[in-house]
């Protein structure tokens, strides 16, 4: 079992260079499903969940092969099943855009429950609702989902929450069925904006992207084409928080600055200075700490996976602030890890209490999920002693080279491998 050891108190200093969008990726990775050619992908993270869902493709017949370290090509034609394998799909949250991809190209799948994090309950049935209004019927057989349609038929489509999932799922499924589909009280996020011009590039009609109203006008084909994902926002917010935490100067480059809006307004509230320049930022502390309030939403919001690293500054900053998190149920597991290194944190439902103390101290602690694992390496990185994180593979979900990137800009991170025996004994 691998860990990470990191050594506080070390400023970060320096210039990072942010990956392709995890969450971009796997929508557009199966989104090339849909075409009759194959797809060359650029700026496209190496990451776990990317490996993955490669892996998945693969297992149902089309050709993928990484041409270098961030560009992929992705040939559907081979495919030779609409069914994703239980044992790979069920793994990641992601897989279940497969359901939209595939019943796009061939009305039928055959998709597992998602897996992912576990920090609430991410129900399925807003994209159920979605791909019944367009023609389909499903059952639900032993933890799979089971889609299928004689035909798919454009439609009007309420959401009745905002739902990102929901709604790439469903402008996947209807971008090639027959008339107009409109979604309306859709998401907004970067990475769908993302999903619907790379769509668009292969032929497809999609309209309002970004807003809350997307019109999908469905066609009959789609073409290859090469396109580059945009650069993670929240890696990109991760690395700033860590900056910030550690009294450094970082900049963070192959950014798009517009997405990083909210995140940035709330560092200079607590007293960071920001520099934004037209494809980076750079945040720099200026002598202090300021409490604040922060509340999720969906964007352009404030974004529910930097709650975690944003609470963890705030645990070391001068006050007390109130963290909401309105998006997700459960997404505080992590703040037990805070509280082993210091951290003094009241959590009642939704609602976090966060005083701010002088210091963290290094602790062994876990990556209970993926931003929670991100807000351990920050809290180890501003602590006081040498921090052991476990369970590192929830971080590298969605950080490619972490430890590689946090080096360069002067952090003292170790990747260690721990032997089983060694780990009983430790316990």
């Amino acid at each position: 079992m691998d860990k990470f050891f990191i050594s506080g108190g070390q400023q970060l200093q320096g210039e990072v260079r942010i990956s392709g969008a995890k969450n971009a990726a796997l929508a557009i990775i199966p989104a090339v499903l849909l075409s009759d050619d194959a797809c060359r992908i650029e700026n496209v993270p190496n990451i776990t969940d990317v490996r993955a869902m490669i892996r998945i493709l693969r297992d149902m017949g089309a050709n993928v092969r990484w041409m270098n370290r961030s560009t992929l090509l992705v040939d559907p034609c081979p495919l030779g099943t609409y069914v994703a394998s239980d044992e790979l799909a069920g793994q990641m949250r992601g897989s279940y855009y497969l359901m939209g991809a595939m019943l796009g190209r061939c009305h039928h799948a055959v998709v597992p429950m998602p897996g992912g994090c576990n920090f609430g309950v991410r129900p399925i049935d807003l994209h159920l609702k979605g791909f019944s209004a367009l023609g389909a019927s499903y059952s639900l057989e032993g933890g799979m989902v089971n889609v299928s349609a004689t035909e798919l038929h454009g439609s009007s489509i309420y959401l009745d929450v905002v739902s990102v999932g929901a709604t790439i799922n469903i402008m996947l499924a209807a971008v090639k069925a027959d008339g107009m589909t409109v979604i309306e009280n859709a998401a907004k996020e970067p990475h769908i904006v993302d999903l619907a011009n790379f769509l668009n590039s292969m032929g497809a009609d999609i309209r309002g992207a970004g807003t809350d109203v997307i019109k999908v006008h469905g066609v009959e084909h789609l073409h290859g084409v090469t396109y580059s994902i945009i650069p993670d926002q929240i890696e990109a917010g991760t690395y700033m928080v860590a900056g910030a935490a550690t009294h450094g100067d970082v900049t963070v480059t192959n950014v798009i600055p517009k997405h990083l809006e909210s995140i940035m307004a709330k560092l200079e509230e607590m007293g960071l200075e920001i520099t934004e320049f037209d494809e980076a930022v750079r945040v720099r502390y200026a002598g202090k700490l300021n409490k604040c309030n922060i509340k999720t939403m969906p964007h352009p919001g404030f974004p529910t996976d930097m709650q975690p690293q944003i609470t963890t500054l705030l645990s070391i900053a001068n006050g007390t602030s109130i963290v909401n998190e309105s998006v997700w149920d459960n997404r505080f597991r992590y703040v037990d890890e805070l509280k082993r290194m210091g951290a003094q944190i009241s959590v009642n439902g939704k609602l976090a209490v966060v005083e701010g103390v002088d210091h963290l101290t290094a602790a062994p602690v876990k990556a209970t999920d993926l931003r929670a694992g991100a807000a351990m390496i920050i809290a180890a990185l501003a602590a006081q002693g040498t921090t052991e994180i476990s369970q590192i593979r929830n971080i590298e979900r969605g950080y490619e080279n972490v430890v590689e990137k946090l080096q360069k800009i002067g952090a003292d991170i170790r990747r260690v491998t721990v032997q089983k025996d060694e780990e009983a004994q430790a316990v």
